[in-house]
């Protein structure tokens, strides 16, 4: 049930959400995938809604309550009704999960592709304003080139896609009648971000994926040279998993389309790199142990409710998708016209690509498709191959977050793809725990080199010795184009976790930063940028031996990376260019190039800003970036920051936007606004949804320098009403925390916590504390941060001055602040 505000007035809807297993809640069924069925709907509602299901509505008649009004009675609805039934066309054989209704006073706008008519839902001011106008224009396309790819048809004669303003997904793959959360499929023509578009057009995609071909994983199975390659591919509303145990099966293809949806519409976005540093990469760190990592497919049919829906996770979207490694076309026509509008099991799908696997010379396997495949699927994590030049020698184990001296002695079946000075060798297989290829031994000269796992078409991580990182950091300097992109971001990638995870105690990912100066690539300094953050800049900042330290190493480095970014910025503001300009990694380019206060960067955000203000209409500076609006503030006073407070409470401001102006509020240095914000979290009714943010505000301006202390006081001074508030309470104090360090209000905190725990008599939902809760993570967060500051990050960064060439590097020059 969603309320929302549409043309002046208050309205409701109601849209279903059936999976995965409430459809029994709905109407008496056999709830169950494999139970497949063809299904004729029909609604009862009032006749000023519009309803719609699956399919294309065949009738819409007047409806007669024939049972003395007992319809209107058992809704409460005290005057007559002349109720509406609307009758639908008799779907295929489907799934129940997939049956889907939605009663609304949404308005539409239609288009069709190949006689599929497509109609966009959204509320009337949101297609007034031109909000619908994009996913219109992009989702035939999406349709006609999944149709081309698989030479299939879709297979229903419409498809509406609902923008709910409530939703708790993304979105919804019903057939035939899509939900999606409003922000994912509306687009605002003022919206000049790379980054909200491809989100947009995959999440398009993804479900459009699901329509015709269902939900097929992409997992690597061989690579041939990087030409015969093998991926894996399912399906689900067409072929369905037979049990949500197989739900990998339903949601990775659709990922990987998703993805590869995106690139076909928006082409500018290179599907390599944001494929390998918003997927790959992320889920190998999902995967290593910093969460409960589970298998992708479990041979156990678990019935229970919570533990299906703890199956849609990261790990069963993402884990096995991979993009240099899918299955033929061929192959999927195939099994889709084997399995069309039926069920199959996991094995099913490695017996098919066995047959054609048996039907060919060109590949040999080094055991059958299902040994290979059920390594990968069957069992959780992912192998961390570590590799001894001397010899040629490759030894595998399970990969931890943090190093366990007594791992599980789980092996997997690995292709294992490289380059070797520059030139892509032949791939090899590592079907054991530990295997030698005399052709991977290398001579002691310097410029003999080797990179495993080219183009990152494996999925694992993988570590080299002090002497090879030595090598490689050589090579970057001397040419960063002799080692491909993607290769460059995983070295920076593997570098760091295995560092960081305690499987090495050199410091190699900082040896690597040598080369940045050279790098041209801004989703790699993104990635840089990414685990330099990991320490704590607050902290650094605060410290006047490190800061000026890292500042001297990373400036030089990062100037031209900066200058480049920075003359876009200039370019195509100035001249009001209606095209996408800015991302996440150009963000971060200009976030840590203002954080080290150099001016030209400082006077860039606030020229931005001073523009914005002075025409307000024509949208946020570069997408509401982050960095520009904190720094407008930061630089500006009272007057700056109203403007943006004004701007946050605006209806047509976005709720992306305003995440960014409420980071971008806390960054004032003016004491008494800092107070002001964190008063309005307690009195301030105009705005609702800022009552939800109070843990979010009180860390930003926590996380300013000059904000510790107001937002220490602040939640003293106000502890009684946020402890005995709706908000959740360790929030408030895990927030707060993380950016405090001085030992002396430890005990204060610890005596108050203690006795308002001990009144309220509160139990910990996790573990049994010996102290209340809150002031037992209070203590041990406190103290990690203390240690953090004192030992980790000075050691860490204690090799940057012998490092650098620049170590006479003039700061002045560059005027700093």
């Amino acid at each position: 049930m969603n309320q929302y505000e549409d043309e002046g007035e208050s309205r409701w809807l109601i849209a279903s959400q059936l999976e995965p297993i409430d459809a029994r809640k709905v109407y008496p069924c056999f709830d169950d995938p494999a139970m497949k069925a063809t299904f004729k709907i029909r609604m009862v509602h009032h006749p000023s809604y519009t309803a719609l299901s699956n399919m294309p509505a065949i009738d819409v008649s007047d409806y007669k309550d024939m049972n003395e009004g007992m319809l209107s009675a058992l809704i409460n609805v005290t005057t007559p009704v002349n109720w509406t039934v609307t009758t639908f066309e008799t779907t295929p054989k489907m799934s129940t999960y997939i049956t889907a209704f939605v009663v609304c006073k949404l308005g539409h706008v239609t288009t069709s592709e190949r006689g599929n008519e497509i109609r966009i839902w959204a509320s009337n001011d949101d297609i007034q304003k031109g909000y619908t106008q994009y996913a219109l224009n992009v989702t035939g396309r999406i349709f006609s080139f999944m149709e081309d790819l698989f030479n299939i048809s879709y297979p229903l004669p419409k498809t509406d896609l609902i923008a709910l303003p409530q939703f708790t997904f993304g979105g919804m793959e019903n057939w035939g009648l899509i939900t999606f959360r409003a922000e994912y499929l509306l687009y605002r023509p003022q919206d000049k971000s790379t980054d909200k578009k491809r989100d947009l057009c995959e999440i398009l995609a993804h479900e459009i994926g699901h329509q015709a071909r269902g939900k097929i994983l992409g997992t690597f199975i061989y690579q041939y040279n990087r030409a015969t390659e093998l991926h894996c591919n399912w399906f689900g509303n067409l072929v369905t998993m037979e049990w949500w145990n197989d739900l990998w099966l339903n949601e990775g293809f659709a990922s990987y389309f998703g993805y590869l949806g995106a690139h076909y519409i928006e082409p500018t976005v290179s599907l390599d790199h944001h494929f390998s540093s918003t997927v790959v990469f992320p889920m190998l760190t999902m995967d290593s142990g910093l969460w409960p990592s589970q298998s992708v497919s479990d041979t156990y049919e678990n019935r229970e409710t919570a533990a299906i829906e703890e199956l849609f996770n990261f790990v069963t979207y993402k884990k096995v998708i991979h993009k240099d490694n899918f299955l033929k076309i061929a192959l999927l026509n195939l099994y889709l016209n084997s399995f069309s509008f039926s069920n199959a099991i996991q094995d099913d799908l490695w017996d098919h690509f066995q047959k054609v696997i048996d039907e060919q010379n060109d590949v040999q396997l080094p055991a059958p498709v299902k040994a290979i495949m059920d390594t990968w699927t069957c069992q959780s994590g992912f192998p961390l191959l570590t590799v001894n030049f001397s010899t040629g020698n490759i030894s595998q184990e399970k990969f931890y977050s943090a190093k366990v001296k007594n791992s599980t002695n789980n092996t997997w079946v690995i292709p294992v793809s490289w380059i070797k000075n520059g030139s892509v060798q032949p791939l090899v297989w590592l079907d054991k725990s530990s295997k030698i290829f005399p052709e991977m031994a290398l001579s002691d000269s310097e410029y003999d080199w080797i990179i495993l796992n080219v183009n990152m078409t494996g999925y694992y991580r993988v570590r080299y010795d002090q002497k090879h990182w030595r090598r490689l950091t050589t090579v970057l300097e001397n040419d960063p184009q002799a080692i491909p992109v993607v290769n460059r971001l995983q070295l920076m990638e593997d570098a760091y976790e295995v560092e960081m995870s305690g499987y090495t105690s050199y410091d190699s990912v900082l040896y690597l930063t040598k080369y940045l100066e050279k790098e041209d690539e801004i989703f790699i300094w993104g990635s840089a940028l990414n685990k330099l953050h990991s320490y704590d800049w607050e902290l650094i900042l605060s410290d006047y031996e490190l800061y000026p330290v890292l500042k001297n190493y990373f400036l030089p480095r990062i100037l031209p990376i900066y200058h480049h970014c920075a003359d876009l910025l200039h370019q195509r503001f100035d001249m009001e260019v209606e095209e996408d300009y800015i991302n996440h990694d150009l963000e971060k380019i200009l976030k840590i190039t203002c954080w080290f206060r150099l001016r030209d960067c400082l006077n860039l955000a606030s020229e931005i800003f001073t523009k914005w203000m002075k025409n307000p209409v024509r949208g946020g500076p570069a997408c509401f970036s982050r960095t520009i609006c904190c720094y407008g503030v930061q630089l500006g006073g009272e007057k700056e920051w109203d403007f943006l407070w004004n701007i946050y409470k605006q209806n047509s401001t976005g709720w992306e936007e305003k995440n960014s102006i409420f980071f971008a509020l806390s960054c004032t240095h003016e004491k008494w606004l800092l107070q002001r914000f964190l008063q309005y979290t307690l009195n301030d009714s105009s705005t609702p949804e800022y009552q939800y943010q109070v843990a979010d505000i009180i860390e930003n301006v926590a996380r300013n320098e000059v904000g510790h202390w107001i937002a220490w006081t602040f939640l003293t001074d106000n502890w009684s009403h946020l402890y005995n508030s709706d908000n959740d309470i360790q929030s408030f104090v895990n927030s707060t925390l993380e950016h405090i360090q001085k030992e002396k209000v430890s005990m204060t905190w610890k005596e108050m916590i203690s006795k308002k725990e001990e009144k309220r008599n509160m139990k910990c939902p996790v573990d049994t504390y010996e102290m209340p809760c809150l002031a037992r993570m209070f203590t041990k967060r406190l103290r990690r941060n203390s240690q953090m500051f004192q030992h980790c990050v000075p050691q860490s960064f204690s090799t940057l001055p012998a490092l650098d060439k620049h170590k006479n590097f003039n700061i002045a020059r560059h005027q700093l602040t």
